[in-house]
């Protein structure tokens, strides 16, 4: 089971999570994956340490045991999960290439935090 919790306010993560749920249909009506609005539940993080803004600016997920995934490890997750996209996850995933994923995804999210706060989207 993987719970993601993303920014609807936000027009890119809302579109991006939206693919991705299309693709994901048969894994969301099992249960195996649930896309959650984090502005409908600004504390449920809390006790992993992370707020509202914090998953304003990054994807935040927790897995079946409870463990926090954070931004490009959620992508990663995510693109696993979802059928003909194994090979995303194996290429941007793996030990050697994961570090620079997480940096651009990071600067990336960086800049789209910025934009959204720039455009009055909370």
């Amino acid at each position: 089971m993987l719970t993601v919790w993303y920014n609807t306010r936000c027009p890119v993560c809302d579109a991006g999570i939206n693919r991705q749920k299309s693709r994901l249909i048969e894994a969301v009506k099992a249960g195996r994956i649930e896309f959650r609005d984090i502005n409908l539940e600004p504390d449920i993080l809390a006790g992993h340490g992370a707020s509202l803004n914090d998953v304003r600016r990054r994807l935040h997920a927790t897995d079946g045991e409870g463990n926090l995934l954070v931004g490009a490890d959620v992508a990663i997750a995510v693109w696993r999960a979802t059928p003909g996209e194994g090979w995303i996850a194996f290429l941007l995933g793996n030990r050697v290439v994961l570090p620079v994923t997480r940096v651009a995804y990071d600067r990336f999210a960086d800049i789209l935090y910025a934009w959204n706060r720039r455009n009055g989207r909370w």
